[in-house]
């Protein structure tokens, strides 16, 4: 009796989406890639692999466009998302500030006011000096910091609560330092922490690899050490990892892709699949093992637990760290 009951059902479930009524969607007009930063950032680089990518594999019928709106570290980026709900032709590639910026009150929006469409990558963070940098290691600059945590300026992007700022205090915090009492300088973007650092206006930088990826294989900028859980490959396999130096600390920075809220399940389901087939390719296996990042796709539901797993594990972490706050109105 069990038995027949269940199978009509299992059955009706193993229908195709037309059949049950939904329908199949794909993108009628071009597609904009929406960036929270500037361009070069780490999220604006993703943005354009994958635009090339689609491109060149021709997944798409349509055009596509990048469209940077840098400020508020994202913030300004999904207000500009938010007033395209139910518009399945607008993905935006964002990172870690998605769940701090709501926990640290600078945006009322999180990842529950849009559509979480996939987890792409992510990547280690570095704490970096210039060539010429009297620091010459990363024990060196704990022993500075814990004599006085003021005498050494850090840049940090996009914002305080980021992940670049956990990091930071996180190292802080294995290493005994008042993280503080840390003059810490928050730049928009990766790059303008670059050139700070290389002119002089701050002592070492706390960024992702891809931040420092043109400046170390230059000889402008030395990493120190990176919170890894192994040495990151390429320009940086010399590098040690904070765990080697004895700061059991690991940070990553990780890419996801949000839509607007209100997508319909036709909608997410064209977006599952070309994101799928994007992970899959050895053409972006290729572009993330050249610029040192890890794939670790997820589709659209499991982002969604992903980003509800985070967001507690960060809330956390912030709350800790004096930064939690009640999200603005």
């Amino acid at each position: 009796m069990f038995l027949v009951k269940v199978l009509p059902l299992f059955a009706f479930l193993l229908l195709p989406s037309a059949v049950l009524g939904q329908g199949t969607w794909k993108p009628q007009n071009n597609v904009e890639f929406v960036i929270g930063s500037a361009a070069g950032t780490g999220t604006d680089v993703v943005a354009r692999m994958i635009q090339r990518l689609w491109r060149e594999t021709r997944t798409l019928d349509v055009s596509t466009s990048v469209m940077n709106k840098p400020g508020g570290g994202g913030a300004v980026s999904w207000a500009y998302l938010s007033q395209h709900a139910g518009d399945p032709h607008y993905l935006l590639v964002t990172s870690y500030n998605i769940v701090g910026g709501h926990i640290t009150g600078r945006s009322k929006l999180t990842y529950t006011n849009f559509t979480p469409i996939s987890l792409l990558s992510s990547e280690y963070i570095a704490y970096s000096v210039r060539k010429d940098s009297p620091i010459k290691n990363a024990t060196e600059l704990v022993d500075l910091l814990r004599k006085d945590p003021a005498s050494v300026s850090v840049g940090i992007s996009s914002t305080r609560g980021g992940a670049n700022h956990i990091a930071l205090a996180a190292f802080m915090k294995a290493a005994r330092v008042d993280h503080k009492k840390l003059k810490v300088v928050v730049f928009n973007s990766g790059g303008e922490s670059m050139v700070a650092l290389l002119g002089g206006h701050v002592d070492f930088m706390v960024a992702s690899g891809s931040a420092i990826f043109t400046g170390t294989t230059s000889g402008a900028v030395r990493p120190l050490a990176f919170a890894a859980p192994k040495r990151v490959g390429g320009p940086f396999a010399s590098v040690p990892t904070l765990t080697e130096l004895g700061f059991p600390v690991m940070a990553d920075n990780w890419r996801i892709v949000i839509a607007a809220k209100d997508l319909t399940p036709p909608q997410i389901a064209f977006w599952d699949q070309a994101f799928a087939k994007l992970a899959a390719s050895e053409e972006w296996q290729n572009e993330l093992d050249a610029k040192n990042l890890s794939n670790n796709y997820l589709n659209s539901a499991d982002t969604t637990k992903f980003l509800r797993a985070q967001y507690g594990e960060v809330k956390e972490i912030l709350t800790e760290l004096g930064l939690a706050r009640s999200p603005k109105k």
